[in-house]
């Protein structure tokens, strides 16, 4: 049975993907564009790819520049994340994510980390603010 969550839209968009958390912070320009794997030392997704999921993670980091040109080549090879779920969404990754058109929403009910895990599949709609666990 879906259960659906309530959610803030910051960056426009729907898309439906398996949840791929982080514990740590996401700078989009260590992540390797031909791939989609983080390539950021000790990170806890080192190694991981995060194309074509809905990425979870509690903030961006790194300069606007960075970011948006991260994203930017993943976007242009096809290995960007379906959509993003943002516990603390900063200036710099909300501009890049509209920019770049990546479903980026915030605010998530508390439930949804208390009982969605990775690789659970999710559709997020940003426009209605939900997102819906399949």
């Amino acid at each position: 049975m879906a259960r659906t969550f309530t959610c803030h839209k910051i960056a426009d968009g729907a898309a439906t993907g398996q949840v791929l958390f982080s514990r740590d912070d996401i700078c989009f320009y260590l992540v390797d564009p031909a791939t989609g794997c983080v390539i950021e030392d000790h990170h806890a997704l080192f190694g991981q790819s995060i194309a074509g999921k809905v990425l979870v993670f509690p903030n961006g980091k790194g300069s606007s520049v960075v970011q948006a040109d991260g994203m930017y080549q993943l976007a242009k090879t096809g290995m960007a994340p379906a959509a993003m779920i943002v516990r603390n969404a900063d200036t710099t990754l909300a501009a890049s994510a509209i920019i770049m058109e990546f479903p980026l929403v915030d605010r998530l009910e508390e439930g949804f980390y208390e009982t969605v895990s990775d690789g659970q599949v999710v559709r997020v709609d940003a426009g209605a603010g939900q997102v819906e666990v399949l």
